[in-house]
């Protein structure tokens, strides 16, 4: 296996702190969420970041490789066009799955991939079919997760090596997830780095987050905290990480408090040149076999796709919790993504919470949508679905915020008020009756 590219300590870059990672001291390198960004249209404060030489990484976030089905070749192909447009040296996603086919259901979350040999076997086959795709080298995340699944054959250590064996894909080690997966399920951060080949390491993220009732929610809206850095520093001992980044994706703090994080991140990994290096078990590291072995066969992703169905939809339909899975645990789980979604679709249509009178009263009336209303393609459709939703039900109360919420659903829609339609087909109805 090839030695990763140095590429040094960096930040996460967001529209909202653009501004800020411009003038952070001795930036090295960024990472952009790929599905948030144009090729044709990148934002001017990357363009400068870039020509003044600060390496850019397009980070996907919706392949859902760990999913029952092959990878959509329209979303490779754009991943792939974001690599060339930012002259990426790689890109990375994740080791879960985000929807299920059948029935069709989107999580708007990265979830976690039931950890056994049929699913192995169907990941390792995606993931081949994704390098095939993309013209740079591709690494994937170890992911953060609330829940478990029942009857796992292998541990996240047997299963990153395995993976990595078999595919020869690079990783990309979220030390903050591995905290939170600590807290969460019970798995020790530092026999999961003992285990893995750390020779396969592309970068490393760093993130923070919070404990509420026991439970680790992976926010990156709060600082590292000291646990998080520990991890950081126990990785070091083992390997010279090629790059270390640090993210941010709400609750954004003070330029100062940003580069205090950094400095505090370069201070745990100290000079590149100085990193001690585990010995490499190269032997146990292969490339990808020229004539990959074959891939699962359709029972074998037949089963992950109606397990994997039926947990989103407990998670996000209100279907039953399936046999074996810590039904507390799922409704935590569930309450989350339902929170996530509500807060997602008001940065995207942030006219809706004026609308409705302000934060809390949109919250409340899109989390009593959401409830039994799951998320079937993608935030923006889910914001039009949430005001159709309200306008068939002759919400809300106040006639001139109908009208306002009418035009807003109009203007994006280009049609007739769905209101105005269901009760034109209920007449319709009525009369051929």
């Amino acid at each position: 296996m090839k030695t990763m590219a140095h590429l040094g300590v960096g930040i996460g870059w967001r529209p909202e702190i653009a501004d800020a990672v411009e003038r952070l001291p001795g930036l090295d390198w960024v990472e952009v969420v790929a599905e948030n960004i144009c090729p044709g249209h990148l934002p001017a404060p990357l363009l400068r970041l870039r020509e003044r030489g600060v390496r850019v990484v397009p980070h996907g976030v919706s392949l859902g490789l760990g999913g029952a089905d092959r990878p959509d070749a329209a979303k490779l192909a754009a991943l792939g066009e974001r690599a060339l447009a930012l002259g990426a040296p790689l890109v990375t996603e994740h080791i879960a799955f985000v929807r299920t086919a059948s029935p069709a259901l989107e999580a708007g979350h990265l979830l976690p991939v039931q950890r056994t040999r049929d699913a192995l076997d169907v990941l390792c086959e995606n993931v081949r079919i994704a390098q095939d795709a993309l013209p740079v080298p591709l690494a994937l995340e170890n992911i953060a997760a609330l829940i478990s699944w029942p009857g796992e054959e292998l541990t996240e250590a047997q299963f990153l090596t395995e993976l990595v064996e078999r595919t020869g894909v690079r990783l990309l080690i979220d030390v903050a997830n591995l905290h939170t997966n600590r807290v969460n399920r019970g798995e020790d951060p530092f026999a999961v780095l003992d285990a893995i080949p750390l020779e396969a390491l592309a970068y490393v993220h760093v993130a923070g987050g919070v404990e509420r009732d026991g439970v680790w929610h992976d926010t990156h809206a709060h600082p590292v905290p000291p646990v998080v850095l520990d991890i950081l520093a126990e990785l070091r001992k083992r390997v010279s990480p090629p790059g270390v980044l640090l993210e941010r994706d709400d609750d954004f703090p003070a330029e100062a408090e940003l580069a205090g994080e950094l400095a505090a991140i370069r201070e745990v990994v100290g000079p590149a040149e100085q990193s001690p290096t585990r010995p490499s078990p190269v032997a146990r590291i292969l490339p990808p076999a020229p004539h990959p072995p074959a891939g699962p066969d359709r029972r074998a992703r037949t089963g992950i796709g109606v397990e994997q169905a039926a947990l989103l939809s407990a998670l996000v339909a209100g279907t039953p919790v399936p046999e074996g899975f810590d039904r507390q645990r799922v409704r935590v789980q569930s309450r989350a993504l339902a929170a996530k979604r509500a807060g997602v679709v008001a940065k995207l249509a942030p006219e809706l919470p004026g609308i409705l009178g302000g934060e809390a009263p949109y919250r409340e009336a899109f989390l009593a949508y959401a409830r039994n209303r799951p998320m079937t393609a993608g935030y923006r459709r889910d914001a039009l679905d949430f005001a159709e939703h309200l306008l068939i039900r002759d919400l809300p109360a106040d006639p001139a915020a109908r009208r306002r919420l009418t035009s807003w659903w109009q203007d994006r829609v280009g049609s007739r008020p769905p209101r105005r339609f269901v009760r034109w087909a209920r007449t319709l109805v009525g009369r051929a009756a």
